[in-house]
């Protein structure tokens, strides 16, 4: 556990407000002011997070916001959480609804897209709004649940339409809502003969694992088969906390999933994938899906190229065990639904990657201007001395376009 009384917003808080859930949910950092006393900022980045905050609110827990390096800027942490300039650029091929979520919807928060499958969105409220959000159109903006009126007209509509086997339930975080609130929508989809399946997108186990208590996994215990998926996005983000977390679910028989984007200067890194997937596994979290980053406005800073994405993909195929390797999905602009790349990949045109989905249906995916930017100094640096430790061995074909001058550094280096 992170010393964070030795942070002064915090230093009169006991232990047993740090571990309650709710308090970390009241307490998130969501200014300037409060930011600038966990981390260090410069004058000029404060003004500009008061600018980005025009385009997604800031809302950080104190647990997570713990976990940033005071000093470092590139810190994958202070990366997923706090605003910078560039989410104000939009490119040309940014969309506010990329999926398609909000026109393929029957019911407020209710998306259906594929035959078997609905996604069910119960509040916009997370314990921190990553800044990669695919979703930064809606979340955030009450920073509250769905009323039981909105939820009701999304179970009556699956309750109603035969064909739905599987429901998703997100948002926001839906493990931002009480323990009873959840097992109402639960329990009514669970009573649903047809539902089959429900599933709960969280970063919870992440960003406030003290809302994975014993009271909550006892009631969804009671409603198996019960599939939860996190979002971890970086190896420091499984911490002591996390894990116990994480044990408390996967003891109770509760199926455990990660879904990752692959993002630029956090873990764009073969390395740090590798360790990422390894230590999920370790846990018994499946590492289920590694996500191109999607087309939502004033997130083009986070994307890589597509071909990163495969490299990556096809070095773990060599480097770990089939059971900690992730697919490589593209959520195809447009509505197309999640496609697996490369398999599904039909060509290429400049920026333009053309991908197929599973009716046949060709989509666009149009990659970033400058993908030989440098990538992440942060997760170069990790790589460097894992070679120099004899750890890993640079990934096959230097020519590859991750890392590139660290692998040259490293091979033209002279014998000692």
């Amino acid at each position: 556990m992170n010393d964070y009384n030795a942070i002064s917003l915090w230093k009169d808080v006991t232990p047993e407000l740090w571990n309650d859930w709710h308090w970390q949910i009241r307490n998130r950092l969501s200014s300037v002011e409060q930011l600038s006393q966990v981390i260090n900022l410069e004058e000029t980045e404060k003004h500009i997070i008061r600018d980005s905050l025009n385009t997604l609110r800031m809302a950080v827990t104190p647990y997570y916001a713990s976990l940033m390096d005071q000093n470092d800027p590139e810190d994958p942490i202070r990366i997923r959480s706090v605003p910078t300039m560039m989410e104000t650029m939009i490119m040309p091929e940014d969309m506010v609804d990329p999926l398609h979520e909000d026109i393929d919807s029957p019911a407020p928060g209710l998306t259906h897209r594929y035959p078997d499958r609905v996604l069910l969105l119960v509040t916009d409220q997370c314990g921190d709004y990553c800044r990669h959000c695919t979703r930064r159109r809606t979340v955030g903006e009450t920073d509250r649940a769905r009323t039981k009126e909105e939820i009701d007209l999304g179970i009556d509509y699956i309750r109603k339409t035969k064909g739905v086997r599987d429901v998703v339930i997100s948002g926001g975080d839906p493990l931002t809502l009480e323990t009873g609130r959840l097992e109402y929508i639960i329990s009514a989809l669970h009573s649903i003969d047809h539902v089959e399946m429900v599933r709960l997108g969280t970063a919870a186990p992440v960003t406030f694992p003290q809302r994975i208590t014993e009271e909550f996994v006892e009631m969804l215990s009671k409603y198996s088969p019960i599939f939860l998926n996190t979002h971890f996005i970086h190896p420091k983000e499984i911490t002591e906390e996390a894990k116990a977390a994480l044990k408390l679910l996967a003891n109770a028989g509760i199926v455990l999933g990660n879904q990752t984007p692959l993002l630029r200067g956090i873990n764009d890194c073969p390395y740090i994938m590798k360790e990422l997937v390894q230590q999920l596994t370790y846990n018994r979290v499946r590492p289920y899906y590694i996500y191109q980053c999607d087309l939502s406005q004033g997130i083009s800073h986070f994307r890589t190229s597509v071909q990163e994405g495969i490299d990556i993909s096809e070095f773990l195929q060599g480097h770990t065990s089939g059971l900690a390797i992730p697919q490589f999905m593209i959520d195809a602009p447009g509505g197309g639904g999640k496609i697996p790349v490369p398999r599904n990949l039909v060509g290429r045109d400049g920026r333009i990657v053309y991908v197929r989905n599973f009716e046949g249906d060709t989509f666009q995916y149009v990659e970033p201007e400058n993908l030989m930017a440098p990538a992440c100094p942060q997760a170069c640096q990790i790589c460097y001395q894992r070679v120099e430790r004899g750890q890993d061995m640079p990934p096959v074909g230097l020519q590859k376009n991750f890392h590139r001058g660290v692998w040259q550094t490293i091979n033209a280096r002279p014998n000692p």
